[in-house]
């Protein structure tokens, strides 16, 4: 494997790492793999051709740590691969396109300029100087220009978008583009929504942390057991009134199932049941129902029984009538 930089300054000993790196690069990948990172860019100043088995023992890294930390670096856009082994990028020239290419959303001062208002503007230092230290990257600025212009957040919105992901140590643009989408499809646009919007997560966390504590679960719900109660909350528009009733018909099951207590609860969705006391209603009638239908074949029984007695007399009735004959 042979390691390249484009554009290597030759002129120098010191290997360079430009400060869009750390500002926007270093918070997405780990310590080992910037430990890999670091000693390509030094090694990529004189062409060096390493093969991966050296990397290991130079960096007491395992080679399947490494050969998993390359694809890391390349999906992040730090080296390129080649036939013959890597590129590692000019980080400079690769932000510089970014920034200025056509049809791509422009830099902090097109941004700031192009803000509807200066709130946003106000918006937008406040996320630098609060959660970057003031060195945000300067992609940052095109994704919350784009979060603004494509889901309409207010300025507060966009702050709390950013506090949100702040204190949960998951300040990364996939993570905050996720909880960005994830508010979009709830409505949330003002300050005012996302009020709403909070108040409900809470509720629906609260929720879970009930139900799991009254099925015994000591661990955390998996993610398709969270989807069913959110499912029964959100979609079916239940409180903890109904889902109660379905977790107490779990005590005639030995291993009751989270699939067990859904299909209660979309039995009674389907049929049109919303109130406590129209489930319990329904409930009652089903076993009145059963009573009656397993009294109807005890009869039936007793009935079946009784007549094959007295068939029974009567072929002893005809045998003794022929003895007698």
């Amino acid at each position: 494997m042979k390691l390249e930089q484009k554009d290597k300054p030759l002129l120098f000993s010191e290997t360079v790492i430009p400060d869009i790196f750390f500002a926007e690069y270093l918070p997405e990948i780990s310590g080992d793999c910037l430990k890999l990172y670091l000693y390509m860019s030094f090694l990529s100043k004189y062409g060096k051709s390493v093969k991966l088995n050296d990397l290991s023992k130079k960096l007491n890294l395992p080679i399947k740590s490494i050969s998993a930390f390359l694809e890391v670096l390349e999906n992040h856009g730090l080296i390129m691969k080649k036939t013959s082994g890597y590129i590692v990028v000019n980080l400079q020239e690769i932000t510089l396109n970014k920034l200025y290419s056509p049809n791509l959303t422009a830099s902090e001062d097109k941004v700031k300029s192009s803000a509807k208002n200066q709130s946003r503007a106000k918006a937008i230092e406040h996320i630098n100087n609060m959660y970057f230290q003031g060195v945000m990257s300067p992609s940052w600025y095109s994704d919350i220009d784009f979060w603004f212009n494509s889901y309409g957040f207010d300025e507060q919105v966009m702050i709390a978008l950013f506090d949100y992901c702040f204190n949960r140590s998951a300040l990364h643009k996939n993570y905050v583009q996720a909880v960005a989408e994830a508010w979009n499809n709830d409505n949330v646009k003002t300050w005012a929504d996302l009020d709403v919007y909070s108040q409900k997560r809470e509720r629906l966390n609260n929720y879970k942390k009930l139900i799991a504590k009254k099925l015994g679960k000591r661990g955390n719900l998996t993610q398709f057991e969270e989807a069913y109660i959110e499912k029964w909350i959100i979609d079916y528009g239940y409180d903890m009134d109904v889902i109660e009733i379905a977790l107490k018909r779990t005590t005639f099951k030995q291993t009751p199932t989270f699939e067990y207590i859904n299909s209660l609860i979309s039995d009674w969705f389907e049929r049109g049941l919303k109130k406590p006391d129209e489930i319990l209603a329904f409930i009652e009638k089903r076993k009145k129902q059963a009573k009656s239908a397993k009294e109807l074949k005890k009869n039936s029984l007793n009935a079946n029984y009784i007549k094959r007695s007295y068939d029974n007399l009567d072929f002893l009735y005809a045998n003794n009538s022929k003895k007698e004959a």
